[in-house]
């Protein structure tokens, strides 16, 4: 009897073995909303990392979450470092790529409560004079245990209550800000007019 018990629970356990590795490797979680600011101002809302502050969804879980910031805190190479409690962790957020005021990416290096890294982007879509489309993004791959989390609980919807609260809260500030202009496109030599000369009209 025993033995058939033991069966059955190594058949059950090799079944299940297999549901885990058939999971997907990779993960996407995804969310846009529509933000009634210039690309430019939302663009430099998020660019900056000392701004994440004012609207992201993890800093209010934890007002006295300890960072550290690298001296540039905005373009390729900025980064900044967070420890906190348990409902924030511990981890790294480093900017890779950004083409203003399009397109932002970053690197996330999970350190606890458990280790993983993943990539995160911002589009900025212009939609209007003072209107843009954001859409952020998050994309990882999935090890045994992630894979077996993921049938108790997607990514999805283990994260994407938090992009829906940070691009709201997003919206907000970026509203309340002024304007951001972008700079003017200066114009090559070659393409200037050329100046009239002495005595003409």
């Amino acid at each position: 009897m025993i033995k058939k018990i033991l069966l059955v629970l190594a058949v059950a356990v090799v079944a299940l073995v297999v549901v885990i590795a058939t999971r997907p490797d990779t993960y996407h979680v995804e969310r846009s909303l529509d933000v009634g600011a210039p690309a430019t101002t939302v663009f430099a809302t998020v660019g900056d990392l000392r701004t994440w502050g004012s609207w992201s969804p993890w800093d209010k879980r934890d007002p006295d979450m300890h960072k550290t910031f690298t001296p540039t805190t905005s373009g390729v190479g900025a980064s900044y470092a967070w420890e906190g409690n348990k409902k924030v962790g511990k981890g790294k957020m480093t900017i890779t790529d950004e083409q203003a005021p399009e397109h932002l990416v970053e690197r996330l290096e999970f350190i606890e409560p458990f280790q993983s890294v993943a990539e995160t982007s911002f589009s900025f879509e212009a939609t209007g004079p003072a209107s843009t489309r954001v859409t952020w993004a998050l994309d990882g791959k999935n090890n045994f245990v992630g894979k077996a989390f993921s049938l108790v609980m997607s990514m999805d919807k283990m994260i994407g209550g938090d992009f829906e609260d940070g691009l709201a809260n997003l919206k907000r500030v970026a509203e309340a800000s002024k304007p951001v202009v972008a700079p003017p496109i200066a114009m090559p030599a070659a393409a200037m007019p050329a100046a009239a000369p002495p005595g003409g009209p």
